[in-house]
């Protein structure tokens, strides 16, 4: 019986992917990969010559239909994104929706996802929490501060390294200076950093210190 597979891959370090997922991936009969040029390093390293499609947020809409057909026809599909898990700021919850639609298995490994290791890593509590991925860019982003302003969960964002000192220029403004913050980038990779304090302590910092790579923020929520 088809089933469409959705498999973490690592989000840096090549070695952080389960046996699990290198089975799956090997015995699949197709993988849907966001990039097949970052993918296919992943799998010479595994030694992977499954073949690949790409699925990615700009053709995603158009090939679902033609992805569904293959599943119904017995087709066997691993999606994988970039870096980390499916659907978590990345295509695959639509894809996934469909397969519901249809009837269509679908199983979801553990693995790497970034947000994690950023949460434990801030020593902020998270016993409960909100992610919100990226922020409006434009359209919505004042309303959205305005009402995670009064959020009392730890907040976790998704931020690119060009944008990162607007954002927490935003939070300085619409939180509070003194809203404990952690930045962490680079996860799992060579210049893997952390770096904790109020919002303002962190912005000075990346003020003096411009970042590079991928970036996780966690927040501490509004005191009660």
């Amino acid at each position: 019986m088809s089933k469409l597979y959705i498999v973490p891959t690592p989000i840096g370090n090549l070695k952080d992917i389960t046996f699990r997922a290198i089975e799956v991936l090997k015995e699949a009969d197709l993988i849907l990969a966001e990039d097949t040029r970052t993918s296919g390093k992943l799998l010479k390293h595994y030694e992977i010559g499954t073949q690949m499609q790409s699925h990615h947020m700009h053709n995603e809409h158009k090939t679902i239909d033609g992805v569904i057909q293959k599943l119904k026809a017995g087709t066997t599909i691993a999606l994988i994104s970039d870096a980390g898990t499916p659907a978590i700021s990345d295509p695959g919850f639509l894809l996934s929706r469909a397969c519901i639609e249809n009837n269509i298995d679908i199983e979801c490994l553990p693995g790497a996802t970034a947000f994690v290791p950023a949460l434990v890593n801030s020593g902020l509590p998270n016993d409960k929490f909100v992610f919100e991925g990226f922020l409006p860019v434009k359209k919505g982003r004042q309303t959205r501060l305005l009402l995670l302003a009064e959020e009392t969960r730890t907040m976790i964002f998704y931020e690119s390294p060009h944008k990162l000192l607007k954002t927490l220029g935003h939070f300085c403004e619409f939180f509070d200076e003194e809203r404990p913050v952690s930045v962490s980038r680079e996860l799992t990779k060579l210049y893997e950093e952390t770096v904790r304090g109020t919002a303002k302590e962190v912005l000075e910092y990346y003020t003096n210190k411009p970042p590079k790579g991928e970036i996780v923020i966690v927040v501490g929520g509004k005191n009660k």
